[in-house]
């Protein structure tokens, strides 16, 4: 018997038990997925529920069913990449053949003072439902801060905008404009909207502290009942820990296959691969497809092609709440009902197919 295990039932992991999970799969290999939840949560849509917008049954897509495929839950500890192991916390361990890494990324605090200890978290399900009890205790005419300006602080912002408008909400960022990376005519677009819904935006901030209650803004106090941290990510500790090659957010450095040159039976996929695109869910699947077929070439034997396409996007969404958006496809950007449209079509057609 031969055994591929996966570690983290995400965007990437899915994919590729979808794409291995074929007729032509050999009788003796096992799959085994592990994962910490009993269903794989759509984590683009966090912020929905940590607004209370979206209830979390809606945001639970079951894991497949197959009699090639085992699921095994608990926390993975550490990786043993030569005796090829996989420990857990409760003491456990699975031996492989093949290794798929997909733990997902967790919040990166850029060493700031208190900002890990007093700031609420979107990066996991667990941290998104006390994120969503923090701010459904905050009293009429509190404070919500959202320390990040990028996509998932500003669908945050927005989200909460809607859902509490009795509501103080403000974004802190570091640039001239949220959504700086994205195209002009958007970032002026979702300012112009925060603008006209009353959500505060302080731009070219500077965030030296946070203390209960208060983040600081170029050593400035700024009082908020709850402060919301979307600034920044890094890669899963367990990646970050191993004795392997990795970049500034602690992302494995990979060989043109998506494998870990020193050990090439082990695959990074999603938020812990280093790439030249920025991390996604829709990189993630991108690389998911890749990495199962090399997957299938080595388990059958066979040889790798030359090289792999360029990882390439087809485009990004992003929503303002549930009636307005903003999306970019190529070089053409459309904002407002039309695009909220599409990306809650798209979010339908693949809960629709991974269900």
């Amino acid at each position: 018997m031969k055994r591929l295990v996966i570690l983290g039932g995400g965007y990437g992991g899915l994919r590729i038990i979808e794409r291995v999970l074929s007729p032509d799969l050999p009788d003796d290999v096992f799959i085994t997925l592990v994962d910490r939840m009993p269903f794989h949560g759509l984590k683009t849509e966090y912020y929905a529920l940590a607004a209370g917008t979206t209830p979390e049954s809606h945001l639970r897509v079951t894991f497949p069913n197959d009699p090639r495929l085992t699921i095994k839950y608990g926390e993975v500890t550490g990786l043993d990449l030569d005796e090829q192991i996989v420990n857990f916390t409760n003491g456990d361990t699975i031996s492989y053949d093949w290794l798929v890494i997909g733990l997902g990324c967790e919040d990166r605090y850029h060493n700031i003072p208190g900002a890990e200890q007093f700031t609420c978290s979107i990066q996991s399900m667990g941290s998104t439902r006390n994120t969503y009890s923090a701010i459904n205790n905050v009293n009429p005419y509190g404070t919500v801060t959202v320390v990040g300006g990028g996509l998932s602080g500003v669908e945050m912002a927005a989200e909460l905008r809607e859902s509490r408008p009795d509501l103080n909400v403000r974004i802190i960022d570091r640039g001239q404009s949220i959504l700086s990376p994205f195209p002009k005519k958007l970032q002026e677009y979702a300012s112009q909207w925060f603008i006209e819904h009353d959500v505060q935006l302080v731009s070219m901030a500077s965030v030296t502290g946070v203390e209960p209650g208060v983040v600081f803004n170029h050593n400035q106090p700024v009082e908020s009942d709850v402060i919301v941290w979307t600034a920044g990510i890094q890669a899963n500790r367990i990646v970050r820990e191993l004795p392997i090659e990795t970049d500034n957010i602690g992302r494995a450095k990979l060989n043109q296959y998506h494998q870990i040159p020193s050990h090439p039976n082990v695959y990074v996929v999603g938020d812990c691969a280093s790439t030249i695109t920025a991390p996604s869910a829709q990189t993630a699947e991108i690389q998911g497809d890749q990495i199962a077929m090399i997957l299938k070439k080595d388990i059958k034997g066979e040889e790798y092609p030359p090289s792999l396409p360029p990882l390439k996007h087809k485009g990004f969404l992003g929503s303002l709440g549930k009636k307005e958006g903003f999306a970019s496809m190529g070089k053409v950007s459309l904002v407002g009902q039309m695009a909220r449209v599409i990306k809650s079509g798209q979010l339908w057609m693949y809960k629709k197919h991974m269900g």
